[in-house]
């Protein structure tokens, strides 16, 4: 019996990781303190396109975004906008040049959305599912 080579195993083995880290999704996120236990894909577009500020619990909700270019910000507004990055940021632009709404909140990092809910739990962001943690409670998966 022939078994493969060392090269072979680690070229399997990167490529079963890759296509596992590629499948990792984004998931809508509150403190775990929050009351709010979830919401839905057309509630969280309200809110991350300034189209609303209620929560189900009657409190102002709090987005918090990623930083343009990130990974699991692109994922987010495609999944659940339905928008592209260019397309966010026009429609951003408008919406300040009109003084109609500004931006969410803008944070770098999975860890830095997850220090801003804890400050607030009317805080909404969204991370990648490998981050969550017990600090943080899942609102919504797209």
């Amino acid at each position: 019996m022939k078994f493969p080579s060392k090269r072979r195993i680690a070229l399997l083995a990167a490529l079963v990781f890759s296509s596992a880290a590629a499948q990792a999704g984004v998931v809508v996120v509150m403190s775990s303190k929050s009351d709010v236990s979830a919401l839905s894909k057309a509630q969280v577009a309200q809110i991350f396109l300034a189209k609303t500020d209620a929560l189900p619990n009657g409190r102002v909700a709090k987005p918090i975004d990623q930083a343009d270019g990130a990974a699991v910000r692109n994922e987010f507004y495609d999944k659940v906008a339905d928008k592209n990055a260019a397309q966010m940021k026009a429609y951003w632009s408008q919406l300040t040049f009109t003084g109609k709404a500004q931006p969410p909140r803008k944070v770098s990092g999975d860890a830095a959305v997850k220090a801003a809910l804890g400050e607030n739990p009317a805080a909404v962001g969204y991370i990648s599912d490998a981050a969550v943690d017990g600090s943080v409670k899942v609102v919504f998966k797209p």
